[in-house]
C-alpha cells in the first residue's frame, strides 16, 4: 500500500460517511503498531464506532487497545465538546448584552458549523502542542477537518470586538470564541499543509459519485492550501468474484471505468486500491487482512441473498400520489442516492398524472445528469437552487441593511462574517421557502444537500419561525416554512441511506436532530441493497447477509421503509429511474 510508504508523523484519512474511513484507519493503526511504533488513533466522527471495530470500550480518553501493544485510541464526542465549546463562548456575556442577543448568539451556536469548530479545538493540542503527543511516532485521525471548517478558521477578524459593539451577524456565533486560540490554530493549520509532518488521505468508493466527492473535498483544500496526498478506492470489487454472474461482472465493469476515469488532482497522486470483503471489519484478524493484497475466496453461504418480501418504492409512492399535492424531501449523508432517489419518486409521480416540481438544494447535486433530460413528461419542471446566485444577493441584502447602521470597523467584520460558508444555507432559504409553499398545489420533491448542510437549512427555519412568533400582531394568523416542515399532512420527509452501519447510524443521528426541530421522518429509503438482488455471486451473497443487522435497525427505526436493489446499470436516465421504483425481478433483466 502506496499511502503507508514511509509513515509521516501525522495520518489524516477524510472521506464521507460509509466509505471504510474507521476501518481503513484502525488497520493502519494496528499495522504501524505491528512493526514496532508508537501509535495514537483518534476519531472525531460523530457516529465513531472505534470501539466496536476493536470490541473494547474506548470513549473521550486514551485507552490501550487490547491485543494490539503499542496502539492507543481516543475518540472525541463532538457532541460535548460543543456543548461546552458554546458555554465558553457565552459565559462572559450574560448579564453584559441585552438577553435578545444573548438569545441570538445560542442560536448562531446550534449549527453543525460548532460542532465541526468545536471538533477541531478539541484535536489542536494533537497538531499544536508536541507535549500531549511526545511519547508517540504517528498519530492516525479518522475524520479529518472539512474545507468548510478550514475556511471558518482562517477567517481572521477580531470576533470578541464586534461583540462588544452589540454586532450581529448569521456565522457570528461560532467564530466568536476563535480569537483566543488564534495561534495555537495557526500552529495547526501549519501542520496540516506540511506534507513532511502530515498525510491527507482521501478514501472513497470505486463509484462515480464517491469519486466527485473525493476530487471535491481536494479541491476545497486545495485552495486552502492544504493538498491531499493520498487516495484510497476502497472495497473493489476482485476480478475473481465477477464470474458467472450478471451484477457481478457489471458492477466490476462498471467499478474500473469510475477507477480509469480519474481526473484533476486526483491523477497526480497516488492511489491504493483495497479489494471488497466477505465479511465486516470488526476484530484485530479482520483488519490485519483489510491491508492484504491477497484476495479472498468466499465460500456460498447456506442462505440465498434474495429477499422477496422486502417493501418497495412504488408501495411508498401508492400511499402518497392520491393526495396530489405536498413537500417530499429526500435528505441523507452525502453518497447514499438521494438525488437518484428523489429523480426516481418524482418520475413516477408524474408518469401517474401528477403535476411535479423536481428540485435540488445540493450544490454537489446533478439532477440533470440523472434524469438526462427534462423529458417526454411535459407535467415534470426540474430546477435548481444555485448558491453562488442565492449567497450573492444575500450579502448585497444584508450589508444594505445590518451593515448600514454600522461604522466602518462594522461594517468589514461584517463583511468578512458574509463570506464565510456557513451563510450559503441561509442565503438559499428564501428560495426555499418559496419552493414549501408551491408544495400547497403541486408535488415539489426536493433533494436536500447533505445533512450537515441540511441542518443549517433547519436551523435558519427555526430561526425565521421564532422571529415571526415574535414580531406578528397577537390573534394574527400566519404559517410559516418550519410549520410547513412540521405538519405530516403537508410535508413527507424521505430519509435515504445505505444497508451499512455507519450510514444507518448517520441516519439515525439525523432523526434526532430532526426530532428537535419537531419534524419526523414519514420514510425511510435503504438504497443499493444486495438483499434486494438475486445474485449467485459467493461474495455478493456473503455481503449481503451482512445487511440484515443494519436493516434491522432501520426496521425498528422506520414507520413505513422501502428497500431499493442494487441494480447492475447505474440509474440514469427516465427508463432506469422508472425500474428503480418498480424493479424488474431478477438482475438478469436489468
Amino acid at each position: 500500500m502506496r499511502f503507508l510508504d514511509d509513515p509521516v508523523r501525522f495520518l489524516f484519512f477524510t472521506g464521507k460517511g460509509g466509505v471504510g474511513k474507521t476501518s481503513i484507519a484502525c488497520a493502519t493503526g494496528v499495522h504501524l503498531a505491528a512493526s514496532g511504533k508508537r501509535v495514537l488513533l483518534v476519531s472525531t466522527d460523530p457516529a465513531s464506532n472505534v470501539g466496536q471495530v476493536f470490541g473494547t470500550t474506548i470513549g473521550n480518553r486514551i485507552t490501550p487497545v487490547p491485543g494490539v501493544p503499542g496502539l492507543d485510541a481516543l475518540e472525541i464526542d463532538p457532541v460535548a465538546a460543543a456543548d461546552q465549546y458554546r458555554e465558553r463562548i457565552i459565559g462572559p456575556f450574560r448579564g453584559v448584552l441585552p438577553d435578545e442577543a444573548i438569545a441570538s448568539i445560542t442560536e448562531q451556536l446550534s449549527g453543525s458549523c460548532t460542532t465541526e469548530v468545536a471538533s477541531f479545538n478539541e484535536f489542536t493540542d494533537f497538531l499544536a502542542d508536541t507535549t500531549t503527543t511526545a511519547t508517540y511516532d504517528h498519530v492516525i485521525f479518522d475524520t479529518a477537518p472539512t474545507g468548510h471548517t478550514l475556511r471558518l478558521l482562517q477567517l481572521p477578524g477580531d470576533w470578541t470586538s464586534f461583540l462588544n459593539t452589540g454586532g450581529d451577524a448569521s456565522c457570528l456565533g461560532p467564530m466568536s470564541g476563535l480569537e483566543k486560540q488564534r495561534a495555537s490554530y495557526a500552529n495547526a493549520v501549519a501542520a496540516l499543509t506540511d506534507p513532511t509532518r502530515t498525510r491527507l488521505v482521501l478514501v472513497a468508493r470505486p463509484q462515480p459519485t464517491s469519486l466527485g466527492e473525493a476530487q471535491r473535498t481536494a479541491d476545497e483544500l486545495t485552495e486552502i492550501g492544504i493538498h491531499a496526498t493520498n487516495l484510497i478506492v476502497n472495497a473493489v470489487l476482485p476480478a475473481s468474484a465477477a464470474t458467472g454472474d450478471v451484477l457481478a461482472q457489471t458492477i466490476r465493469e462498471r467499478e474500473q471505468r469510475a477507477i480509469a476515469g480519474l481526473v484533476g488532482s486526483l491523477t497526480d497522486i497516488p492511489h491504493d486500491e483495497i479489494p471488497l470483503k466477505r465479511h465486516n471489519m470488526v476484530g484485530i484478524d479482520a483488519l490485519r487482512s483489510l491491508l492484504s493484497a491477497e484476495e479472498e475466496t468466499a465460500a456460498m453461504t447456506a442462505a440465498g441473498a434474495q429477499d422477496s418480501n422486502l417493501p418497495t418504492l412504488d408501495a411508498l409512492l401508492a400511499e402518497l400520489a392520491p393526495a396530489g399535492r405536498g413537500l417530499i424531501m429526500c435528505m441523507g449523508k452525502g453518497g447514499v442516492g438521494k438525488t437518484t432517489v428523489a429523480a426516481a419518486i418524482a418520475v413516477r409521480l408524474a408518469d401517474l398524472g401528477h403535476s411535479v416540481h423536481l428540485t435540488t438544494t445540493d450544490p454537489a447535486s446533478h439532477l440533470d445528469k440523472t434524469l438526462e433530460v427534462s423529458s417526454g413528461l411535459p407535467n415534470l419542471t426540474i430546477s435548481r437552487v444555485d448558491p453562488q446566485e442565492a449567497i450573492a444577493n444575500y450579502r448585497a441584502h444584508v450589508m444594505a441593511t445590518k451593515g448600514a447602521a454600522l461604522d466602518e470597523a462594522g461594517k468589514a467584520a461584517l463583511a468578512e462574517d458574509l463570506m464565510s460558508p456557513c451563510n450559503q444555507e441561509i442565503a438559499v432559504f428564501q428560495q426555499f421557502s418559496h419552493l414549501v409553499h408551491q408544495a400547497g398545489r403541486s408535488f415539489v420533491v426536493m433533494d436536500t444537500a447533505p445533512t450537515g448542510h441540511t441542518l443549517l437549512l433547519m436551523d435558519t427555519t427555526g430561526a425565521y419561525d421564532r422571529d415571526m412568533r415574535r414580531t406578528m400582531a397577537p390573534g394574527l394568523k400566519f404559517t410559516t416554512p418550519l410549520m410547513r416542515l412540521q405538519d405530516p399532512n403537508y410535508t413527507h420527509i424521505v430519509q435515504v441511506t445505505l444497508p451499512e452501519t455507519t450510514p444507518v447510524l448517520e441516519a439515525l443521528e439525523l432523526r434526532e436532530d430532526l426530532a428537535r426541530a419537531g419534524i419526523t421522518p414519514w420514510a425511510w429509503v435503504v438504497n443499493q441493497s444486495l438483499s434486494a438482488t438475486d445474485t449467485h455471486s459467493p461474495l455478493l451473497r456473503e455481503r449481503a447477509a451482512l445487511e440484515a443487522e443494519p436493516l434491522h435497525m432501520v426496521e425498528q427505526a422506520a414507520s413505513r421503509l422501502a428497500v431499493v436493489p442494487y441494480l447492475a446499470v447505474e440509474p440514469v436516465g427516465i427508463p432506469l429511474l422508472r425500474e428503480l421504483v418498480a424493479p424488474p425481478v431478477t438482475s438478469a433483466h436489468i
